[in-house]
């Protein structure tokens, strides 16, 4: 069974970096879109950043030039590395999967997802 699965996720504090995993079994790290998304308690889930199969990349909000997405063909594997994390940046995190073309950062288009990793930055 096709499957997405995170890692990564701990605790660190302001300032400090993680480096996110995802890997993808099954044809899912083929889909034409992959990204990152978080979400926050008592927030909507949002799109961190995306990557498509040429491997061109969006970022939303204030993610572009802190966090790089990635991806490693070779052993099916997702990346998000996060530098300069704040506090606000505390949520799970999420891969998802799209087969749709051209990628967007709206998270009810992304049809697989993976279970989520937990960050937390203290202050």
């Amino acid at each position: 069974q096709a499957q997405l699965v995170e890692s990564g996720g701990g605790s660190v504090q302001t300032g400090g970096s993680l480096r996110l995993s995802c890997e993808g079994s099954g044809y899912m790290l083929s889909m034409p879109c992959m990204g990152w998304f978080r979400q926050a308690p008592g927030k909507e889930r949002e799109a961190v950043a995306t990557i498509n199969g040429y491997g061109t990349t969006t970022y939303g909000g204030s993610f572009q030039g802190r966090f790089t997405i990635s991806k490693v063909n070779s052993n099916n594997t997702l990346l998000l590395q996060m530098n300069s994390l704040q506090p606000e940046d505390s949520a799970m995190y999420y891969c998802a999967a799209d087969a749709g073309y051209p990628c967007y950062r709206d998270a009810p288009r992304y049809d697989h997802w993976g279970q989520g990793t937990q960050v937390t930055v203290s202050s």
